[in-house]
């Protein structure tokens, strides 16, 4: 399932590579590319787009 998600709480490329690893621990076989110029998180798991949601958050992050 591909995802894409507007974070616009992602602001620097160190918050990017944070939230990506964060996501990556919670579902390792998920293809994620995160954004710092589009604010997006692109995702393409097996995994809901409720679970990603969910991690975001639980991240820190915020969605539009």
């Amino acid at each position: 399932m591909a995802l894409k998600l507007h974070v616009p709480s992602i602001d620097s490329p160190d918050s990017a590579s944070q939230l990506k690893e964060t996501l990556l621990t919670s579902e390792p076989d998920a293809d994620i590319e995160v954004s710092v110029e589009t604010q997006t998180v692109t995702v393409n798991s097996e995994a809901s787009e409720e679970t990603f949601k969910q991690l975001i958050t639980a991240a820190g992050h915020t969605l539009a």
